[in-house]
């Protein structure tokens, strides 16, 4: 699912509100802030806290800002 920018500028983390960077290899939209990132199930984001992952310093690094 190639999320292009319109549509990225539309999504907020539901936690801070802050900016979401689209990880295509691992399929999930991550917020740098909070730390999370939140998977993306037959083209259609999980924006909940419940089905996010906490993300490790090793894996925030690989985010691009």
């Amino acid at each position: 699912m190639p999320l292009d920018e319109r549509t990225l500028a539309l999504l907020a983390c539901p936690l801070c509100k802050g900016r979401l960077v689209w990880l295509s290899a691992s399929k999930e939209l991550v917020c740098r802030g909070d730390r999370l990132a939140f998977p993306v199930q037959n083209e259609i984001p999980i924006l909940l806290t419940s089905a996010a992952r906490q993300l490790s310093t090793q894996d925030l690094e690989q985010v691009p800002k």
